[in-house]
């Protein structure tokens, strides 16, 4: 009786053992798959976000930390090299736009760029009853979305809040800015993060063409 018994039971036990066999793996490779797609996709998100996030020390103007947690206009007001920007910002009526969730890419011109625009061309744009061409002009250097440095290629062409396109150059590792035919403004100091865009502070005014 024995002699009949021991083939049977050695089959039955053979059966268990593959079957079991045959339930772990379906189990693990779905663990694997579950434990590794996901994170991996979180770890390239997270790197890059940080690729553009802002140094904890802020970016220095004119001796000033501008900072990630203020807004644009509020970095701005705070750069003295700036000042004419922003206070042609406040004349065409931007300031509540600016400082609105955006994000914004800002190439900021300093007051040495509107000091080489044609004589009383300056008055004339803050003049009350230019306040339409003034937003316009200052439109032009406002782009939808956040752009850092790195994400600026030789022969973009951008479009900008008011609608024309920005042309960009890259010459020897230097952002410059144009409307394709006037001499470009150069990107002097690039990244300056806020909490709702970002800013390029450039060494020209970029008059839209035919404006």
């Amino acid at each position: 009786m024995k002699k009949h018994f021991a083939p049977l039971l050695a089959a039955v036990a053979t059966s268990l053992v593959l079957a079991s066999c045959g339930n772990d793996k379906p189990a693990t490779t779905e663990t694997e798959t579950t434990n590794t797609v996901n994170p991996a996709d979180s770890v390239a998100a997270m790197a890059g976000d940080s690729a553009r996030m802002a140094k904890p020390e802020g970016v220095m103007v004119d001796g000033v930390a501008m900072t990630a947690e203020k807004n644009i206009v509020e970095n701005a007001a705070a750069a003295k090299s700036v000042s004419t920007l922003v206070a042609a910002v406040k004349q065409a009526g931007l300031v509540e736009t600016l400082s609105g969730p955006g994000p914004f890419t800002v190439f900021a011109p300093t007051n040495a760029a509107f000091d080489k625009l044609p004589k009383g061309a300056v008055a004339g744009l803050m003049d009350p009853a230019s306040k339409a061409k003034l937003a316009g002009v200052l439109k032009y250097h406002v782009i939808p979305g956040r752009l850092v440095a790195a994400d600026l290629k030789d022969g973009q062409e951008l479009t900008t809040v008011n609608g024309d396109k920005l042309h960009i150059m890259v010459r020897d590792g230097k952002v410059m800015v144009s409307n394709g035919k006037d001499t470009p403004a150069t990107v002097q100091i690039p990244d300056v993060i806020s909490s709702n865009g970002v800013t390029h502070v450039i060494d020209g005014v970029v008059l839209p063409l035919g404006k």
